[in-house]
């Protein structure tokens, strides 16, 4: 047999494979019961910090989407010191560990930032998430280039003294709860993606255009099409999918799309009113409003 892989997907045992020590883990195959949350806790924005997410109950979502704020002086960043900043994330996403269900999974969109230093928010994430506990299940790039403008971040032009690279792509860690698997929470809950999304989604690389500040109100949104692929690919048709930093509410409204539950936390009153009113202007649009999920 070839040592070096196949031309196609076969199928075979990885128990060898995966019982090597550089893969010795603690992943547990066991599932604590999940909770329910009210329907009047869900489909809102709450404005406080999800630091403390007291309105969910342990083990109660089974998704988090989300893109922290980067710290690099935006409208809604603190100037926080690295330290700080690195304390923050590791608070609300060990928040998020306490909510999500066994098996629940955790999708964080992130930029590396600066050039003296260039800080690799990728790998601190990461380094966050394994060590509050988290399973990492795989690394996005999200190229963003068909979109990109004219950038003169060259440094040098045309020399080898300081030639600066233009970052055309970010990222979308992807982790788990416990385990790698997520069972169904009941017999009616069902995958929705369909076979062309499936093949084009779980590629390691996505294509999609950025979204623009200025028509969304928001200094960084991302497309509604991120957490729309992650949500069909991650989730079943009745889990309840979270948003620490809801920003301009874009997973709210792909969660309206694809007909999930969802909760929402932002400190800012006034994106938390945004993300009611681009809701409400997805709903005003749409032709069919019988099986929206109600907000």
């Amino acid at each position: 047999m070839n040592g070096f892989g196949t031309s196609a997907r076969v199928g075979h045992d990885s128990t060898k494979f995966y019982k090597r020590r550089m893969f010795n883990g603690n992943v547990s195959n066991s599932h604590l019961p999940s909770q329910s949350v009210s329907d009047d806790i869900l489909g809102k924005t709450y404005c406080h910090s999800s630091e403390s997410m007291k309105e969910l109950p342990d083990r109660s979502a089974h998704l988090m989407v989300t893109s922290p704020p980067y710290n690099v002086g935006k409208e809604y960043d603190d100037d926080l010191t690295l330290h700080e900043y690195i304390n923050l994330l590791h608070r609300v996403f060990e928040e998020c560990y306490r909510v999500l269900v066994d098996g629940g999974r955790a999708c964080v969109n992130v930029a590396n930032v600066g050039r003296k230093p260039y800080l690799a928010l990728n790998a601190l994430i990461a380094n966050i998430m394994t060590d509050i506990g988290y399973l990492m299940r795989g690394e996005i790039i999200w190229n963003k280039s068909a979109s990109a403008g004219v950038s003169c971040a060259w440094g040098s032009w045309m020399s080898a003294s300081n030639p600066v690279l233009r970052d055309v792509h970010e990222y979308i860690l992807v982790f788990s709860k416990n385990s790698y698997s997520k069972p169904k929470q009941s017999e009616s809950s069902q995958s929705t993606i369909e076979r062309e999304g499936f093949l084009e989604w779980t590629k390691s690389v996505w294509e999609i255009p950025a979204e623009s500040a200025r028509k969304v109100g928001h200094p960084a949104p991302f497309p509604v099409e991120l957490p729309l692929r992650l949500i069909e690919l991650y989730s079943h048709s009745d889990d309840v999918v979270l948003d620490p930093f809801m920003g301009s509410g874009s997973t709210a409204v792909a969660c309206v799309q694809a007909k999930r539950r969802w909760i929402g936390y932002d400190v800012s009153r006034e994106y938390c009113d945004l993300t009611k009113q681009r809701i409400a202007k997805y709903i005003a649009n749409e032709s069919t409003f019988d099986s929206l999920v109600p907000v």
